[in-house]
């Protein structure tokens, strides 16, 4: 297995043929899902070679036009899953909050400790390789912003553990849960039982920086 992983390239464009090759299957599973991204994967199964590369492509660069495409990050996901069990980082421009591994954008965050003190700490959970960094509390992943004024953040008197970090800047957020109401949450499961907040936060004009699991 390790000499089959050393045989993967970091870059994308050398990865194009044999990520597409892989996707058929990815793809067909897909069609099995709610009726959206089943109508997305049929679409994508017609697409002629060229059109297939180019979503690739445009997802890896990172532009705020790839944040829907979810079948696209699912694609590229056991690529670099597998670069980040052999710790080989895969050749991307890297971006300010995104991960220093692949430069993949964050979809969860953790906390631990009071948000009000300094020293507490925030980890973001990359959407594409798994890793988590630490990142300063007071400031937004999306943009950079670090005006506590403008840093909102929302949770559901239900679910105190789970909120909203969000930003009136970009009018993007993140989900966050705090590791000090419950140490060991199951993340993706925390996620689907607070789609909630993602929802009202849709309707508040906030934009998710990475979809979750519910495709928000």
């Amino acid at each position: 297995m390790a000499g089959t992983l050393r045989a993967i390239s970091t870059s994308l464009e050398e990865m194009l043929e044999p990520l597409l090759r892989a996707a058929t299957p990815i793809l067909r599973h897909a069609e099995r899902g709610p009726e959206a991204l089943a109508e997305a994967a049929r679409a994508r199964l017609d697409d002629d070679p060229g059109t297939a590369r180019s979503r690739l492509r445009v997802c890896w660069d990172g532009g705020l036009e790839a944040r829907d495409d979810y079948l696209s990050r699912a694609i590229l996901q056991p690529w670099v899953r597998l670069l980040a069990a052999e710790k080989r980082a895969p050749e991307r421009k890297r971006r300010e909050g995104a991960c220093p591994f692949c430069a993949g954008l964050p979809w969860m965050a953790s906390r631990r400790g009071e948000a009000e003190l300094q020293g507490g700490q925030r980890n973001l959970c990359c959407a594409l390789c798994g890793g988590e960094w630490e990142f300063p509390r007071i400031r937004c992943p999306g943009c950079g912003e670090d005006d506590p004024h403008k840093l909102p953040n929302f949770h559901d008197e239900a679910r105190k553990a789970v909120r909203i970090e969000a930003c009136d800047t970009c009018k993007r957020y993140v989900k966050s849960i705090d590791m000090s109401v419950d140490a060991r949450p199951i993340v993706e499961v925390d996620d689907l039982a607070t789609v909630a907040l993602d929802l009202w936060a849709q309707d508040h004009g906030y934009t998710r920086i990475e979809p979750g699991l519910a495709g928000i």
